[in-house]
């Protein structure tokens, strides 16, 4: 039997990448330009899945790849800090 955790890796690994480059933009734009707490909200909802896949791929990353994640995911966060403020 396959865990569950495997299984969503499995799923993820079949997005088309333009796809998932796509999303994340409009996400981020909306983000960016949506007022206030609703623009918070979604920043936040890209930074929980960024910094998901971030635990996720962690082991398999070399470490300059680790270390932009990891600024990325601060920027993203000081974002959402910012528009909730």
């Amino acid at each position: 039997m396959v865990a569950p955790s495997e299984n969503v890796l499995r799923r993820l690994a079949r997005v088309n990448p333009t796809t998932a480059f796509i999303v994340a933009l409009v996400l981020m734009l909306a983000g960016l330009f949506l007022p206030g707490i609703v623009g918070a909200a979604l920043l936040f909802v890209l930074a929980a899945g960024l910094a998901a896949l971030t635990f996720t791929t962690w082991p398999v990353q070399p470490p300059p790849t680790r270390v932009l994640r990891i600024v990325m995911l601060a920027l993203l966060i000081a974002a959402v800090v910012a528009k909730a403020l």
